[in-house]
């Protein structure tokens, strides 16, 4: 499976001791047959687990469901394959992952275009402005879950609509067989050893990875969370020069040789290091210190979610010890990293193996700044790449 995810993000405030944790570092579903939880609620508006009558109820009225339909989910971002085997393993419920390679705009979408249908996703997990937006739509339903209380207070809704789930920094990853010395700064991208090299993960316009390239670009070349300008014109430059190669950056096509050098989410980049150690492909990956952005995804729920209680339950299961750790192994940080450490139930190893971050990003642009880069980029990405 590819790896393309064009999600189109960006960022809430975030908490800077979350921040700061960053360094340590489709088919159709079947129907549900019955949406009503323990006591004759409707599974729908239930907004813990306590509306249930505890876990073991909704573990039971979620089993009945039986399936779960998620939407925009590679198996190999952020190790969401062994996530949902092992909910699945666990639970005995199904997961229909449809469109993995889609953005967070589908994600929203496909909720708006099936309302009421049974293929409709029951869960979500957006890019910050996408959660914020969606909430503003009023199609996300609020559900607490138990470790809610410990998820940073500027890391969620207050009344649950969404909350972070994991984030990761702004990498440049390399094969360094193909290229020699490998580049590790946005500086460094502009050598004129590097002609036709330097990939994204996606348009800007659309992926967020991509936009947190841009932003990361615009950070190393005097710009700021009130100005990407200078990132769109930067990677102008790589253009003028022809060291910008237009192809989608992929595991396929970096195994291909098609994109030896990308700009890409530091997980994700982690993770290919893994994938390629086999296949004769060193993959080395470096945090830009001239150019450091971090971001987080988010976790929603369908307000007419077809599987309410299977909604639900997931979201129980991802804010888990397993769950979170489950991230982790896919080398992105957990929102309740802090929570875990402070309670020890972190593992170790997996914290070992993140990214070594020399100049940590903490301030992290509001919605605002965020709405004002996303109109900057959308107006003007296409004359500076040409196209």
């Amino acid at each position: 499976m590819t790896v393309h995810r064009a999600r189109a993000a960006a960022l809430a405030a975030v908490l800077t001791a979350a921040a700061l944790s960053l360094t340590a570092c489709g088919s159709a579903g079947s129907s549900a047959a019955d949406t009503k939880a323990a006591g004759g609620k409707d599974a729908k508006t239930a907004t813990s687990a306590a509306d249930f009558g505890g876990m073991d109820a909704l573990v039971a009225a979620a089993k009945k469901e039986g399936n779960l339909h998620v939407i925009t989910l590679p198996r190999d971002w952020a190790n969401y394959g062994e996530l949902m085997d092992g909910f699945t393993a666990k639970y005995g419920i199904k997961i229909e992952d449809e469109n993995p390679d889609g953005s967070s705009q589908d994600e929203i979408n496909a909720i708006k275009s099936r309302k009421g249908q049974d293929r409709a996703p029951d869960v979500v997990d957006l890019g910050s402005a996408f959660a914020l937006s969606a909430a503003a739509d009023g199609i996300l339903a609020p559900y607490k879950v138990v470790d809610f209380d410990k998820i940073p207070a500027s890391m969620k809704d207050a009344n649950g609509q969404s909350y972070n789930d994991y984030g990761g920094y702004m990498a440049i990853g390399c094969d360094a067989k193909k290229v020699g010395t490998c580049p590790k700064t946005f500086a460094d991208l502009l050598k004129p050893d590097y002609k036709g090299m330097v990939a994204l993960n996606g348009n800007p316009t659309k992926a967020g990875a991509a936009f947190g390239a841009v932003y990361a670009a615009a950070l190393a070349n005097g710009g700021s969370l009130d100005n990407i300008q200078p990132g769109i014109d930067f990677f102008g430059k790589l253009k003028a020069n022809g060291n910008f190669n237009p192809v989608e950056a992929t595991p396929a096509t970096i195994e291909k040789g098609e994109t030896p050098i990308t700009v890409d989410w530091s997980y994700l980049s982690s993770g290919y290091a893994d994938k390629f150690k086999d296949k004769g492909i060193d993959w080395q990956v470096s945090i830009p210190s001239d150019g450091s952005y971090a971001q987080y995804y988010n976790q929603a729920i369908n307000k007419d979610a077809p599987h309410p209680a299977a909604a639900r339950l997931w979201e129980e299961y991802l804010y888990s010890t397993a769950g979170q750790n489950g991230f982790l192994k896919g080398y992105a940080t957990p929102a309740l990293f802090d929570s875990m450490k402070s309670a020890n139930t972190l593992d170790a190893t997996l914290v070992a193996k993140l990214p070594v971050i020399d100049k940590p990003f903490t301030t992290f642009p509001t919605q605002a700044q965020t709405d004002a880069a996303k109109k900057v980029v959308t107006e003007n990405w296409a004359k500076a790449i040409g196209g």
